[in-house]
């Protein structure tokens, strides 16, 4: 029986051994105060837990505006979609599908991205203004599945079919297994960056989940939903959309400011061989959205056609090479929707499809850069 009135013999301190420091605890020993100057947004040895000084004030400013722009789901009224849905002669069958594509692929979509950026991109970013970004991002990419997940509770859908349609749907499973060893990389706890070749892996995931999926994958179903929304059908659905859109235009935003900056602290690693790998996969990713427009949209409606969303996809393409520093793939390409610019551009005290009074904002302005 332990006795406490016995003795303990003491034993002479001996210092612990240092434990090696994960990449998410960066500088975390280094007792002198930072400088701005120190800061890198890779491989940066500057304590990650100081946001202070600032060196990226864009991305301090892109974290102020996302939280003014912050929004809820079940704040948005979905009586009218409900009523719709319920009415037989409400939707037709090629609206309805639309639909149910849409929230097929959105559903599982945004918990990828969550994935990515929580448990791979945040932990081998060393910028503290970054890595706040990232995480109110990453809130914002739970906030969409929220509201997939309450557009199809509202209108009475099977969960199990609209949730497993990544898995059952071709057009929308090979999507994401084009973007899914592209998570695993950044997520494999045995990756680190500090070599070249590590570098460029990091900065293709990168690449890819802001310029490809945030940037080209999500633009078909924005289209689809915000085109029933300017004929009054889906109201709610698409007033969620409408705040999506204005989200995801942000986090591409940021994921390209993110690229540019790496690419001027490491020049080194933006090589034309690298540069052609990109360009290869941004033409994969047209290919493969186009075969989604295709899938989702088998005939026209809403006066759109799968051919338009072509033209479209390339106008698209071209624009995200512009914005990392790569010549067009699609010289020509014209936008087709050009109220689709309005959408992501105009700033206004009240929504567009008009659900609501009062825009979804704790304070500020509509902010869509």
């Amino acid at each position: 029986m332990l006795n406490f009135e016995d003795a303990i013999p003491a034993k002479p301190y001996a210092p612990a051994a240092p434990q090696p420091v994960s990449a998410a605890l960066t500088g975390i020993h280094d007792t002198r105060r930072i400088r701005a100057e120190d800061k890198r947004i890779i491989n940066g040895q500057a304590d990650v837990n100081q946001l202070v000084p600032f060196k990226y004030k864009w991305a301090w400013q892109k974290y102020l505006d996302a939280c003014a722009n912050h929004w809820m789901p079940q704040e948005v009224n979905m009586n009218r979609d409900i009523a719709l849905w319920k009415d037989a002669n409400g939707l037709t069958e090629d609206e309805r599908r639309i639909v149910m594509r849409n929230l097929g692929f959105f559903s599982t979509a945004d918990s990828l991205a969550a994935n990515n950026i929580s448990l791979g991109t945040y932990r081998h970013i060393t910028a503290p203004e970054c890595r706040q970004y990232l995480l109110r991002q990453a809130f914002e990419e739970a906030i969409h599945t929220h509201a997939y997940q309450y557009i199809v509770e509202s209108l009475g859908l099977d969960e199990g079919e609209v949730f497993n349609m990544y898995h059952e749907i071709p057009s929308i499973r090979d999507k994401d297994e084009f973007l899914i060893p592209f998570i695993d990389t950044l997520c494999d706890p045995n990756f680190h960056t500090g070599t070249p070749e590590n570098d460029q892996r990091l900065l293709r995931s990168i690449i890819v989940f802001a310029c490809i999926m945030e940037g080209i994958f999500f633009y078909v179903g924005f289209v689809q939903i915000l085109a029933l929304g300017r004929m009054n059908k889906m109201v709610g659905a698409a007033e969620q959309y409408q705040y999506i859109l204005r989200d995801e235009s942000m986090h591409l935003n940021f994921g390209v400011d993110l690229i540019n900056q790496i690419k001027m602290e490491n020049p080194h690693l933006w090589t034309a061989e690298f540069r052609n790998e990109i360009a290869g996969l941004l033409k994969k990713a047209v290919e493969l959205e186009y075969a989604y427009a295709e899938d989702t949209m088998p005939r026209g409606v809403l006066g759109l056609n799968a051919s338009m969303f072509k033209e479209y996809l390339r106008f698209i393409a071209n624009r995200r090479c512009q914005q990392i520093g790569l010549d067009q793939l699609y010289p020509g390409a014209s936008n087709p929707f050009p109220w689709m610019s309005e959408m992501i551009d105009l700033k206004k005290e009240k929504n567009f499809f008009e659900t609501r009074v009062t825009e979804y904002q704790s304070g500020g302005a509509l902010n869509w850069d």
